[in-house]
């Protein structure tokens, strides 16, 4: 099964228009509901043919201590082996053979599963999803073997450029965090780490009050919460499986909390911290420019950042687009990005461009940058994003799929249901003032990491 997926963007490029879905279209919100063991279970019906389940756990490479980075990967992939009840490949046989699909993904933060299937099928299919989750047998023999797959899935990561950009990056923006470390861990790691240590692993982590459920489609409410209710009353999985979870607070997701030593967010830059590589498989330079800034314990601090990243680089009229690519053409491609994981976030100019013309784009970076702290972005840029929140909607976000996502991350990673279906109005409460307060804050146009990586 599939892999890793790189920190989610909260900018209005990518999430705001589902959000603005839930707002306008949704006369209420979607379901919460509690069972007795702790798993939190969000559910909606909406008037599309299909259902989604959608779980989401807590646990990502974040958690792992050195000597077993990579489990929650691995994990990720034997979790499709089976499970007491189910024989290897029996389940991905039943979702096919009824025409529905499943995937997975882990990240520094999270691990997501889910099935889309037909409503009928719904009560006989969703069991067998929360059984391989939440039960998974971890067979020695396919430990073995699936193993291999995993550490080639790490060779051709290591095979990638743009995997080894993002690596070098995460390297020289972070010191300590462990979000430095790859998802899929390291050849010499993977190679040692053993069954036993799997079992104990997922004992720590897929315990219920570290798990959020997200069902979304064509179905009664309670017909939805029946299923999953009526699988763990035959599954016995009830209150005596939770793990010793420290109480959810406000700003820090129940997920993480347990983890913590504590984490701390990253000191911003003080200087310039340059660095270069060679990549021989490139035909043009990658230039990258990146500032330390909040995580998602900052929740309320990502919103200015995420509004100008999009003001930014979103699009032919965003100013370094117009500026870099079509007017003065110094850059092939240039993207701005606002990224945002529990304890760190990541404000970045991404190029694409010639080696030549290296120093003059970052001293062009630079110059917008201090020019956002001169004066206020204008009020014409600001009504544009707030128009693409309001009115522009991206179409994959009608479907169950990326309803279910979107609700297990806000919860689940995010820490707050009620942080997707108000940022609509969050994002359009943001001014001027807020963004260039922002700038002053975490952009300083004399200290940021830089890496340049020569063809």
């Amino acid at each position: 099964m599939p892999a890793i997926v790189v920190p989610r963007r909260l900018d209005v490029a990518v999430s705001d228009h589902a959000l603005h879905d839930l707002a306008t279209h949704n006369s209420t919100s979607p379901t919460q509901h509690i069972l007795p063991n702790g798993i939190k279970i969000i559910v909606e019906q909406i008037p599309v043919e299909a259902v989604n389940l959608s779980i989401w756990v807590g646990v990502g490479s974040a958690v792992e201590n050195d000597g077993i980075n990579g489990m929650a990967h691995f994990l990720e992939h034997m979790v499709f082996k089976g499970s007491d009840r189910l024989n290897l490949g029996e389940f991905e046989q039943a979702i096919e053979s009824h025409g529905g699909n499943t995937n997975a993904a882990t990240s520094q933060d999270y691990t997501h599963f889910y099935i889309n299937v037909a409503p009928q099928d719904f009560a006989k299919l969703a069991p067998l999803q929360l059984d391989i989750v939440l039960n998974p047998s971890i067979p020695d023999e396919e430990f073995q073997r699936e193993r291999h797959v995993v550490l080639e899935e790490i060779r051709r990561s290591e095979d990638n450029p743009d995997r080894r950009i993002y690596r070098h990056i995460s390297e020289l923006v972070y010191d300590h965090l462990p979000y430095r470390r790859p998802v899929l861990g390291p050849v010499e790691v993977i190679s040692q780490v053993t069954a036993q240590q799997m079992q104990d692993f997922h004992r720590q982590w897929y315990s219920p009050n570290n798990i959020t459920i997200a069902v979304v489609g064509n179905l009664p409410v309670q017909e939805m919460i029946s299923v999953i209710e009526q699988y763990f009353d035959e599954s016995g999985l009830d209150s005596s499986n939770k793990a010793a979870i420290a109480p959810k607070s406000q700003s820090i997701p129940q997920s993480i909390s347990q983890s913590i030593q504590s984490f701390a967010s990253e000191p911003p830059f003080t200087e310039v911290v340059r660095r270069e590589v060679t990549d021989s498989s490139l035909t043009q330079a990658r230039l990258s420019m990146t500032w330390r800034v909040p995580g998602l314990v900052e929740l309320e601090e990502t919103y200015p950042l995420s509004i100008l990243a999009n003001i930014l680089g979103s699009g032919r009229t965003s100013r370094m687009v117009q500026d870099l690519r079509e007017n003065r053409r110094l850059v092939d491609r240039v993207s701005v990005s606002n990224s945002a994981m529990v304890w760190q976030g990541t404000f970045q100019v991404f190029a694409k461009l010639n080696i030549e013309d290296v120093d003059m784009v970052e001293r062009a970076v630079r110059e917008h940058i201090l020019l956002l702290h001169e004066t206020y972005v204008t009020d014409e840029e600001l009504a544009k994003i707030r128009t693409q929140v309001s009115n522009r909607f991206i179409f994959g976000n009608e479907s169950p799929r990326e309803r279910a996502g979107l609700y297990g991350y806000y919860d689940r990673v995010v820490g707050s249901l009620e942080s997707a279906l108000n940022y609509p109005d969050r994002i359009r409460s943001i001014t001027k003032e807020d963004i260039q307060a922002a700038v002053r804050k975490y952009l300083n146009p004399d200290a940021y990491g830089i890496l340049i990586v020569k063809p």
